[in-house]
């Protein structure tokens, strides 16, 4: 199971576009509200319902996503339980995909260190250690980044990509005619 981490201030395309094209491939993910209840409030008032809420799942998983938006991403990153459960991904060498703002939780974790990666335009000083790059997505090892909402869609195809194939990756293209958009 992949855990889709939200917080109260996710940025919502950021969130719901990659969990999109993840079910469509077949990805067993599952959002989990950090907040205590399953309600969860984006950054632009939209409110979503999480399947569970950090207290409903074990440590255990196959991967995990933190979509950014301000101040979703520093409610991830003030949570314990999260910090338990990326460190043990990340220590296992699960796959992690963090876009926007989030990739500043895995620089303070020391998670980047030696790795390329990418964020939102002036968090690149909070990737500790990283190789910063100036491309949309990024695929460094099991960690996989990104600079925006504009760039959604396309991390969610390297998530696909990366829990699944890219054949599968390619067929997603297909089916939702991005075919043009994105290659």
């Amino acid at each position: 199971m992949v855990y889709l981490f939200l917080a109260d201030g996710f940025e919502e395309t950021e969130a719901l576009c990659p969990y999109d094209l993840l079910l469509r491939a077949g990805v067993d993910i599952k959002t989990v509200s950090v907040n205590g209840d399953k309600a969860v409030t984006g950054t632009h008032g939209i409110k979503v319902f999480a399947d569970f809420t950090l207290n409903e799942i074990e440590a255990e998983c196959d991967g995990v996503i933190l979509p950014g938006g301000m101040p979703g991403a520093s409610n991830l990153d003030a949570n314990k339980r999260v910090d338990e459960i990326l460190s043990k991904a990340y220590s296992e060498g699960k796959i992690i995909g963090a876009i926007c703002a989030a990739p500043f939780i895995l620089g303070k974790r020391n998670m980047l260190s030696g790795k390329e990666a990418t964020c939102f335009p002036g968090f690149e000083d909070k990737l500790s250690g990283a190789i910063i790059s100036e491309k949309a997505v990024v695929k460094s090892g099991n960690i996989i980044t990104a600079k925006g909402m504009g760039v959604a869609f396309e991390f969610g195809l390297k998530l696909v990509e990366a829990f699944c194939s890219t054949e599968r990756m390619l067929k997603i293209i297909s089916d939702t005619q991005a075919q043009k958009c994105i290659l």
